[in-house]
């Protein structure tokens, strides 16, 4: 059974097999645009699929829109740029480097040119904040990296071995996750635990990343800068032993941890019992 052509509003013809408006789905992310936009760039990965006679052969989603298999979230200003050929990124861009691992594959040469690293006189990185370090936009981060070496001194050889190589930055990352099980009228049986859906992350955008990498889910916070502080991140994975592992590899160790939980019976049949706890553990780097 042939699936049906829901990839648009008009109904294409045999010498032009595209609708004006297309819906694409990329990497999860679903687009709406027109048929030019896609084809804006000659010579580009979406001319190359847009212009050829085959519709058949590009694969489609359970819905019929066309699939790329890419970042869904970076593919918006992919977009855009198709669409005027400029490049407008949000202040403090931290997806630079990635972003121009998507122009490369999409076949944007203009656009790689505007995203690749400028270079001074010196040699070295330009004035564009998006390709600095975080911490060298701080402005206290002369006076942080003063006080982090005196403390290193002042506490011997160890301590400045334990401290991290250079340019680790101190501070705090709290994970927190949902979790719940039935228990039955007798207590000493086991307990029925679900499992957990997922693991939260809250703390600064940059420490976040440095732990986690690619690991880390920023689907819900993807433009947020470096030196700020985000809830909405989440992982990957649903382990807590695994995010206490990378935390630990990275030099954090727990500081705090609380739990809240209500109770409710499962139904009316029975006298089975559900808990459903929120809890949140807190690490801290020096």
């Amino acid at each position: 059974m042939a699936l049906a052509d829901n990839t648009g509003c008009a109904k294409a013809g045999e010498d032009f097999p595209f609708p004006d408006i297309i819906e694409l789905n990329v990497g999860g992310q679903v687009y709406i645009t027109r048929h030019p936009t896609l084809v804006s760039v000659p010579g580009s990965l979406l001319w190359e699929m847009f212009t050829q006679k085959n519709v058949r052969s590009l694969a489609r989603d359970s819905k019929g829109r066309f699939f790329v298999d890419r970042d869904g979230f970076l593919f918006r200003y992919i977009l855009d740029y198709m669409r005027d050929q400029q490049l407008v990124l949000p202040e403090h861009f931290p997806e630079r480097s990635r972003l121009q691992r998507e122009a490369e594959y999409f076949m944007l040469p203009e656009l790689v040119k505007m995203l690749a690293p400028k270079l001074s006189k010196q040699n070295s990185l330009g004035d564009d904040p998006c390709q600095s370090d975080p911490e060298e936009l701080s402005p206290n981060a002369d006076a942080t990296r003063s006080l982090a070496a005196a403390g290193a001194a002042a506490l011997g050889p160890v301590a400045a071995g334990t401290a991290g190589a250079e340019g680790r930055r101190a501070g705090f990352i709290t994970i927190g996750y949902r979790g719940s099980y039935t228990l039955g009228r007798d207590s000493q049986t086991d307990a029925k635990f679900r499992r957990v859906a997922r693991i939260m992350v809250c703390g600064k955008t940059a420490l976040a990343k440095e732990v986690f990498g690619d690991t880390l889910n920023e689907s819900r916070d993807p433009d947020r800068p470096p030196e700020r502080y985000t809830s909405r991140y989440y992982l990957k994975f649903t382990f807590l032993e695994q995010a206490f592992d990378k935390l630990a590899d990275a030099g954090f160790h727990m500081v705090a941890c609380n739990s809240t939980g209500t109770c409710a019976f499962a139904h009316d049949q029975t006298d089975d019992r559900i808990w459903t706890s929120y809890t949140e553990y807190v690490f801290y780097r020096e």
